[in-house]
């Protein structure tokens, strides 16, 4: 049978991480179950289960109908029944289609049983834009789910963090809803030696990718990386970008923010989102109220034009956050 070993001293892919964390977490829980389209003897649409029904059976890794509200309804049921479940959307996009489930049902059962009834239910799938994927496999729609009180909403950008958050999100006794960036599954440029032994990454606590002193840049995914090219850039400038990683949206880490921004006195925010009603506008309010004393400048947002996602790879990359944007409006807000 097939198994996924964690290597010492070899340098993982996104991917990677986040398969050696299911498989542990199957292995060290044997109420685990996972379930979805095409996770079992297909491996997953990107490789991520694969293997996984080899090792654990089919009454642990179940291949589920197309259908996102059954996959969501059945992780429910289980979860109330003392199991936990993983549950994979094979896209991100279509976790609209188990919606109802997720928003009116799986988030809400902890508060409507005071407290009685926990779920332990990770929803994970690939998100994202850049790869050619057009408006039906790249978006990032985790501020419909932000806004519903009683899930925890997850976003890694390096590969030890996808682990870590993981294993973190598998354990934790309410929803979690993870996205996982499809281009960064197997981007050979952020691969790093994960940690060895059981290592968890805590919800609610930032991280700060680069020191700076002139600048904020705050983000999450794969826009991190566009926010380090960028402080490159305004490195050769002489000037000094400060990057914080959020890794989790909710609970959201508002005293790492605050603390930068009082160096830097200076915030960005970017993400590739939709503008009208995303994460980025709710993270700007989140800053005016809680570091407006500290800021000289406006706090700004750079994120997605509101429109779908082209698929013509020009137009893709026109609605989209780019490193020169970046740049552009990191300037403005340090000459303000």
């Amino acid at each position: 049978m097939a198994t996924v070993a964690h290597e010492v001293g070899i340098k993982k892919n996104y991917l990677t991480a986040i398969k050696e964390a299911i498989y542990e977490e199957m292995g060290l829980n044997p109420g685990l179950i996972s379930i979805g389209e095409d996770i079992g003897i297909l491996g997953g649409a990107f490789g991520v289960t694969e293997g996984l029904q080899a090792q654990y059976g089919t009454q642990r890794v179940i291949d589920a109908p197309i259908s996102e509200a059954a996959i969501v309804g059945t992780a429910v049921g289980m979860a109330l029944q003392g199991k936990a479940v993983m549950a994979e959307m094979q896209f991100i996009d279509f976790i609209s289609c188990g919606f109802d489930q997720i928003v009116n049902n799986m988030a809400t059962y902890h508060y409507r049983t005071a407290g009685e009834v926990a779920l332990n239910v990770t929803l994970r799938g690939p998100a994202g834009a850049y790869g050619g994927g057009a408006l039906y496999h790249s978006q990032m729609n985790e501020a419909w789910f932000a806004h519903s009180p009683g899930i925890k909403v997850v976003c890694p950008s390096t590969p030890s963090d996808a682990k870590g958050l993981m294993k973190t999100a598998l354990r934790d006794p309410n929803p979690v809803l993870f996205y996982e960036i499809k281009e960064l599954y197997r981007l050979r440029d952020i691969e790093e030696e994960l940690p060895e032994g059981d290592v968890t990454v805590p919800f609610g606590q930032a991280s700060v990718r680069r020191a700076g002193k002139d600048i904020t840049l705050v983000s999450y995914g794969q826009t991190v990386y566009h926010c380090l090219k960028a402080a490159d850039i305004l490195a050769e400038q002489g000037l000094e970008a400060e990057i914080i990683d959020l890794r989790t949206l909710v609970p959201l880490d508002e005293e790492s923010i605050k603390s930068s921004i009082s160096k830097t006195n200076r915030v960005l925010v970017v993400n590739e989102a939709p503008k009208t009603c995303g994460f980025a506008g709710e993270l700007v309010a989140r800053i005016n109220e809680i570091a407006f004393e500290h800021l000289d400048a406006p706090a700004l947002r750079l994120t997605r034009m509101d429109t779908p996602v082209p698929w013509a790879k020009p137009l893709e990359l026109f609605v989209l956050p780019s490193v020169n944007q970046i740049v552009e409006l990191a300037q403005r807000l340090i000459r303000y």
